[in-house]
């Protein structure tokens, strides 16, 4: 195994701690880490280099052509990774100071390159690393590629297998860049395939804006490349084995086969076996562990063929195992594959083992599947093949359904499901081609001979009918919660331009927002587009989540907001249902779709929802709050909470405010 791989599989030992807790916790070990000290001719060698590329970059912007904007990313990633090593002390060793000054070269190679209408690494076999600028901040993040010899550009497409990487508290971009991207040499070449490494924004399991950046490294690979659809393998090791047993799960008709090693798949069992932890959550958090433990998502495994890879020594063949119990119950088999002798780590003849399985599902090609059996907690992951769930009777409450194609008729059984699509009619003239009867339940539904190329289905009074329920405000996917999904998508922080008369509040509020801002850069590599409120414009309420910190008093778009919430809040108190808080010494944390553009979110007075405490722990990287959360600022804010949380809750699934889901 290559010294790449070695740093990258160290999975962090979590230190203990009470998940629940509502006491100040004292201060946790950061992540990442200080870096060392960097020289003064050090330091003057690369701010001369950044300043120098920087220059280029700006010439490569006024040309604003395609061309190069489609290819600038990729000159974008060494400025940002040497830009932000040295601005936050990011340099983990001297020897990443040397690879910072080798960057900058090729850096400045690329723009010069790209000045004059050429991109040799676009064409470039073997390692390469690119770029894109993604759509929630803004930010540009690096991703790396494996391109085979046999691979041309006029010839056939190829597969593409993601490759997840392990968890590395030191991982900035200038060591992912220089190296730590890939597994060259360590494993078997899997055939006429393409090799990507997606950075993941960092150390967070590939999930929330790191899932976001998998999807769109993917996305920006299919603009560059000729990629089979078909063809794309879920693959990593340690915290890349958490995540891909968690694409799997939640993304699985997007694969042909999926290989995890390692890792974890959900989070309690996980806690007590790997971290020694017993947690103890609230009853919204036990909801929320919903989002992302796999082990509930198992039905939808059945038609993804999955080779689990274990060292058999190692205690994290925990995730397996737990997954392996699941699917037994779903009536699923697990396929594993085992390192004899081998602690956490690949052997050599487990990988060819599984290079050899996954070329051979290759060969075969991928099939749709007649038949599903689709579980989900939430409107967020809503599909599976033919099938969309566009709308569930409660959230965090498991939603299943199980699906045939007959071709002629379609039957399903439902539980906990209220609206749905099948996407299986395809219409030529009055010529119907697909099913002509669709059972759903206890309801037969006969359909013309004119329909629709998707076909819509909601429950009414206990029946289903066809067409569409278009109520004026309801949970759907994307627009669901909890506080945490408005960081999956573009989003503008509000900082306010006043203040506000509770004192103690306006300290709280502003200080969670500086918080937030620290904190997104260093665990999500990105620098939030931060607004006053007199500067938000109609372009920025289209386009994206406002996220506002402060009161009525202290912001004016929050003033914008007074009585069009189901929580009411003023300078005097907040009422949630039938109980009201004191604002001196409350504040209000909310996710609610925006009154004035009701397809995008505000979020008041947050950031994502889990604190420093976890990120000791990947696991531990879920959502900590619901829709909403009243906080008593006589408690201090801490690695874990924001501060005492009084009260909190789900709103229903018109976003109506409901007593009913507290516990």
């Amino acid at each position: 195994m290559n010294r790449f791989l070695t740093a990258l599989f160290v999975f962090a030992v979590c230190c203990n701690s009470v998940f629940a807790q509502q006491t100040t916790t004292p201060p946790v070990k950061r992540i990442p880490p200080d870096g060392v000290q960097v020289a003064d001719n050090d330091r003057k060698e690369l701010e001369a280099g950044l300043q120098q590329l920087g220059t280029a970059i700006d010439g490569l912007k006024q040309k604003n052509d395609r061309f190069t904007n489609d290819l600038l990313p990729d000159v974008l990633i060494y400025y940002k990774a040497v830009d932000y090593a040295l601005k936050y002390q990011e340099f983990f060793a001297p020897k990443e100071i040397e690879s910072a000054k080798k960057l900058l070269q090729t850096g400045l190679s690329r723009a010069a390159d790209l000045g004059q209408k050429k991109a040799p690494w676009a064409t470039q076999k073997g390692e390469v690393v690119r770029g894109y600028v993604s759509k929630i901040d803004g930010s540009v993040q690096p991703y790396g590629l494996t391109v085979p010899d046999n691979y041309m550009a006029d010839g056939p497409a190829f597969n593409l297998s993601t490759w997840f990487h392990g968890r590395g508290e030191t991982l900035s971009e200038v060591n992912f860049i220089a190296g730590g991207k890939g597994f060259a040499g360590s494993m078997p070449a899997m055939k006429n395939t393409i090799m990507l490494y997606p950075y993941g924004r960092f150390c967070n399991a590939f999930k929330f804006a790191g899932e976001v950046d998998v999807l769109e490294a993917l996305d920006d690979v299919k603009k560059h490349y000729k990629i089979n659809d078909n063809g794309l393998f879920d693959r990593g090791f340690s915290m890349g084995g958490a995540a891909a047993w968690h694409f799997a799960a939640h993304y699985t008709d997007k694969w042909i086969a999926a290989n995890p090693g390692a890792g974890f798949s959900e989070t309690v069992d996980f806690m007590k076996v790997y971290g020694k932890e017993e947690l103890r959550p609230t009853w919204y958090e036990r909801k929320l562990w919903h989002l992302y433990d796999c082990t509930d998502y198992a039905s939808n495994l059945s038609n993804l063929p999955l080779y689990a890879y274990n060292g058999d020594k190692d205690v994290q063949k925990q995730a397996a195992d737990v997954m392996e119990v699941a699917m037994k119950n779903e009536g699923l088999a697990l396929n594993r594959i085992w390192g004899l002798n081998m602690g956490h780590g690949y052997t050599k003849a487990a990988a060819k083992t599984v290079d050899s399985l996954l070329d051979i599902v290759a060969s075969k090609g991928k099939k749709e599947p007649t038949e599903l059996h689709f579980t989900t907690y939430t409107l967020k992951y809503n599909k599976l093949y033919w099938l969309t769930v566009d709308a569930i009777g409660e959230h965090w409450s498991k939603a299943r359904v199980d699906a045939v194609n007959g071709k002629h008729t379609v039957t399903l059984k439902t539980s906990n499901v209220k609206a749905l699509t099948l996407s299986l009619v395809r219409v030529h003239g009055y010529t119907h081609y697909g099913p002509d009867t669709v059972k759903i339940d206890n309801s037969t539904i006969v359909l013309g001979p004119d329909v629709d190329m998707a076909l819509n289905f909601h429950n009414e009074n206990g029946k289903w009918l066809l067409g569409a329920e278009k109520p004026a405000l309801a949970k759907k996917h994307n627009l669901q919660g909890p506080v945490d999904d408005a960081f999956m998508s573009a989003f503008v922080v509000v900082k306010p331009s006043g203040t506000s008369k509770n004192a103690l509040f306006d300290k709280w509020s502003k200080a969670e927002m500086e918080r937030f801002i620290v904190q997104w850069r260093r665990e999500f590599r990105g620098d939030p587009i931060v607004k006053a409120d007199k500067e938000v414009t109609a372009e920025d309420m289209a386009s994206s989540n406002l996220i506002l910190f402060g009161d009525a008093e202290s912001n004016k778009v929050i003033a914008k907001l007074s009585g069009k919430l189901p929580i009411k809040w003023n300078a005097a108190q907040i009422q949630a249902g039938n109980t009201a808080y004191s604002s001196k010494d409350h504040g209000l944390i909310m996710i609610y779709p925006n009154p004035m553009n009701q397809k995008n979110y505000i979020v008041l007075n947050s950031g994502f929802t889990f604190r420093e405490e976890s990120y000791l722990n990947n696991s531990k990287q879920i959502p900590m709050l619901p829709d909403w959360a009243v906080i008593d600022l006589n408690t201090p804010p801490d690695a874990v909470h924001p501060g005492k949380v009084a009260d909190a809750g789900f709103f229903g699934e018109h976003w109506e405010w409901k007593e009913l889901g507290k516990e």
